[in-house]
């Protein structure tokens, strides 16, 4: 994994603004601690902070390659898993290699295939190519959007990069937020608009996207979308289906010339990952490393809920004791848990999902000193309905964003005359109903048939993207690869036409996944009831965050104050009230942690307000 920025400019020669792309280049610097590399010509400048997995010898970018009269040098983040099918064919119609690694591959495909190249891969990725006669820059993101890209239109340019810092270090880009980009942070927060990058010039560009920047203009098209299609296997077939696309993406995700771990939360999820890995491990007569996070004293103030039935290290000294593997184990405490929601925040470059940001950022800094790569088990509750959203009859009627009923609630945090140019509830249940019409349906589909294929396109647009974003953020701050196998589209694109009967099999939650995969997990932990991420019931945590956003309150001009009134804080300190900011694992000290983050984010960022 690495870091890409870039600027092109029409007016302006690049070759003299080696300083900038420098200043750009190194916001990315924890993203790609190994290698470093830029390039500058007259109308294009394009930088790059490299994380070596794959042929670290040889993999340096920016990477250029000449076909057929024409220049071509690519800037690229990601991992490719059908690598070596598309290198075979590449040499086959004539191609010859210089490297062993994917930015090779892409490069090579791009010039010898154009634009639909991109349909070829299956993996994780951001990247942009830059062709030298014909003056035009080429954007391109993974189909399910786990790596990022984001881009700003400047007067008479572009600038481009892995996170948002670095389009900020360049001048033309404002630090501003406007009207929208409060909405985006009130109401939709921690989650974003598609394609939105919150600041008021900055854009991201959506997943399955890609296209060209000239002179003329920006143009992004989606080369993939979901399909409706009638499913015609029975569910032993489905089922079949199901264990061969899941152990298919887990190996090819283990491909690594760097050492490999894996999460291991004791769910259903992690739990399989780790066991489907451990067997390619064992088979090469190695030892799987697996990682684990719990909170200081949590069993001693663990309360039972309807989210969360049971604690999760008694599972994962199961699955520790199943596998054999080298395991380890992280303990963190509130104040480290705290302290690091500023460095969540700037990981993010925005305010996040809070504890569950900065417990996963000091998790993954603990788990680089064993790994450079590990497999997490994202994405399996959005793609095989795992969440209470999917199964709950009544929250999967709502007419609403299932995870964020609070609009009135967060709207009532808003500075009044804020709120009186906005009207909050239409912003999100416009943001809402275009999500459902863009979710394909067959003239067949039964109600609950066509509810689920809306609740899918719901959860991959919008709740995944904000669990993505965490984890590539949280991840890439370490310099750490997370791979997500369930995210490889080949397992979207199958689950988006399995009935709903099917996925809910005898009744159990992801019940599909579970029975296609029950020969790889002892059954404790195959039929364990779901279980969020895990996060701290420690009361001190509620305490830390209390005084920190008394601190915000006491302070008459904390920046906050510009779009948050300070009696909603207070109230929000003084009142009990819980209330599901964004799913179950925002509740009342993550409000708070949210708006600590929010503070902190407009003061680091210089961020003005101009609505």
């Amino acid at each position: 994994m690495c870091g890409i920025t870039g600027m092109i400019h029409w007016k302006q020669d690049l070759r003299q603004q080696e300083s900038l792309l420098r200043q750009m280049q190194q916001t990315l610097r924890r993203r790609g601690p190994d290698q470093e590399g830029i390039f500058l010509s007259e109308c294009c400048a394009l930088a790059h902070t490299r994380l070596a997995v794959i042929d670290v010898a040889r993999g340096k970018q920016p990477m250029e390659a000449h076909v057929g009269g024409e220049t071509y040098t690519i800037v690229y983040n990601g991992e490719i898993y059908n690598t070596q099918e598309l290198r075979d064919q590449l040499i086959h119609e004539g191609v010859t290699f210089q490297t062993h690694c994917d930015t090779e591959v892409i490069l090579q495909a791009y010039a010898n295939w154009g634009p639909d190249s991109v349909k070829q891969l299956n993996g994780i990725f951001a990247f942009a190519i830059w062709e030298h006669t014909a003056k035009r820059l080429f954007l391109a993101r993974d189909r399910i959007g786990v790596k990022p890209l984001f881009y700003a239109e400047i007067p008479e340019g572009l600038v481009f990069g892995s996170e948002i810092k670095a389009l900020l270090a360049h001048p033309d880009v404002p630090h501003e937020i406007d009207k929208t980009g409060i909405a985006e942070l009130i109401l939709m927060g921690p989650g974003r608009t598609p394609g939105y990058g919150v600041f008021r010039t900055v854009r991201e560009v959506r997943p399955a996207y890609c296209g060209y920047y000239t002179q003329e203009s920006l143009h992004l098209t989606p080369y993939w979308t979901l399909r409706a299609k009638p499913h015609t296997e029975s569910f032993t077939q489905t089922a079949e289906h199901v264990r061969y696309l899941v152990t298919d993406a887990v190996r090819r995700q283990l491909v690594s010339d760097v050492p490999v771990g894996t999460f291991l939360s004791g769910g259903l999820d992690s739990s399989l990952l780790s066991s489907l890995a451990n067997q390619e491990f064992t088979k090469r007569g190695e030892t799987l490393n697996t990682f684990s996070v719990d909170y200081r004293d949590n069993d001693r103030y663990f309360q039972k809920s309807h989210f969360q039935p049971t604690s999760d290290p008694v599972y994962i000294r199961s699955m520790e004791r199943y596998l054999g593997s080298n395991h380890h184990w992280t303990v963190l405490d509130t104040p480290a848990l705290a302290q690091a929601l500023y460095t969540a925040m700037e990981a993010r470059d925005l305010p996040g999902m809070v504890d569950v940001d900065s417990s996963l950022l000091l998790f993954c800094r603990e788990i680089r000193k064993d790994v450079t790569v590990a497999l997490s088990g994202e994405c399996a509750d959005e793609l095989f309905g795992g969440y209470p959203w999917y199964r709950d009859p009544d929250v999967r009627r709502v007419n609403g964003f299932p995870w964020a009923q609070s609009t009135a609630y967060r709207a009532g945090f808003l500075q009044p005359e804020i709120a009186a140019e906005m009207d909050a509830q239409e912003y999100v249940q416009s943001a809402y109903e275009k999500t459902i019409s863009e979710a394909e349906k067959l003239p067949d589909d039964s109600p609950l048939e066509a509810r689920m294929r809306e609740m899918m396109k719901l959860n991959l647009d919008w709740f995944m993207q904000t669990l993505l974003d965490r984890k590539d953020r949280m991840s890439m701050y370490s310099a750490l690869e997370v791979r997500v196998p369930f995210c490889d589209y080949r397992i979207a694109e199958y689950l988006y036409h399995v009935p709903w009967e099917y996925k809910d099999w005898n009744g159990y939650e992801k019940g599909l996944l579970r029975t296609a995969m029950q020969d790889y997990l002892p059954p404790e932990v195959l039929w364990r009831k779901k279980s969020p991420y895990p996060k701290t019931h420690n009361p001190s945590y509620l305490k830390a965050v209390s005084d920190m956003l008394t601190a915000i309150v006491n302070t008459p001009d904390a920046p906050i104050f510009q779009i948050v009134r300070r009696e909603s804080l207070v109230r929000l300190l003084e009142s009990e009230e819980s209330v599901q900011w964004y799913g179950q694992l925002m509740t009342r000290p993550q409000i708070m942690a949210y708006f600590i983050q929010m503070n902190a984010w407009m003061e680091r960022y210089c961020v003005q307000v101009k609505i």
